[in-house]
């Protein structure tokens, strides 16, 4: 796979990428061996795993990593749950643009996923209000700390997922 015109495809037909990934998410050259591990795609959890394993993914500084396993509960989960997962998603990718330098497109995607959390009740010990005060500080910060040097530390901007 690969060549010119080829497009990596599942067994199902749907477009996949095989080319490896750096930390944050960008697709590096095919055959590249410094690349991350790919998450898996399409992992049923529990919600409280869905946490703990995101949590790691963010404290590590691999909030796109982070983002798929939200993605994963939002497309698996139960239909009361999509919003929750959905809004954490995109606060996981907000914090994946910030941190590659796109200071306008995160602070677009973290604000989005604020107001989405503010629409969802609580569970597995997650701490909305705190998610939606870090996203909307961040969002604020972005623009100073794309122009003083190009994206964000995703170590040192992790979010606490839980109170």
């Amino acid at each position: 796979m690969g060549a010119l015109g080829e497009r990596d495809r599942d067994a199902e037909g749907r477009a996949r990428s095989a080319r490896p990934r750096d930390g944050l998410g960008r697709p590096l050259r095919y055959g590249d061996t410094g690349g991350v591990a790919r998450q898996p795609e399409g992992v049923v959890r529990a919600g409280a795993e869905t946490v703990r394993e995101a949590q790691a993914l963010l404290d590590a500084g691999r909030p796109f990593h982070a983002h798929e396993v939200f993605e994963d509960a939002w497309k698996s989960g139960p239909e009361s749950e999509r919003a929750l997962w959905r809004a954490l998603a995109q606060l996981a990718v907000g914090l994946t643009h910030a941190a590659r330098g796109n200071g306008r497109g995160g602070a677009r995607l973290l604000l989005r996923g604020a107001a989405g959390l503010e629409g969802c009740r609580g569970g597995y010990g997650l701490d909305l209000t705190g998610l939606v005060g870090w996203a909307q500080a961040l969002a604020d910060r972005l623009d100073a700390a794309v122009r003083d040097g190009g994206g964000v530390d995703p170590v040192a901007e992790a979010p606490r997922l839980r109170g």
